[in-house]
């Protein structure tokens, strides 16, 4: 497994190895791709990771009810049978 921690004292030695004027170049360059990503981001028809959520309890309640009621609903077409 890759160590993140290892990772980023890899990262963090490249970075000290870079020029100033390059540093700066990559930091603008890191906060205008921040901002181009947020913008087309926004844009996408996506949800919250909180209604994401909130939609799965939903849906799993639905599924459990119509368990219950596709039972109900054999048990009643069962009865029926037998009574005919």
């Amino acid at each position: 497994m890759i160590n993140a921690k290892k990772i980023e004292e890899i990262a963090q030695q490249v970075t000290d190895v870079i020029p100033d004027g390059l540093k700066t170049l990559a930091n603008d360059f890191e906060d205008k791709t921040k901002t181009v990503l947020q913008r087309k981001l926004s844009q996408l028809d996506v949800v919250t990771r909180e209604e994401f959520d909130v939609q799965t309890q939903v849906l799993i309640k639905t599924r459990s009810k119509l368990a219950d009621l596709e039972a109900r609903l054999a048990e009643l077409e069962a009865n029926a049978t037998n009574t005919d």
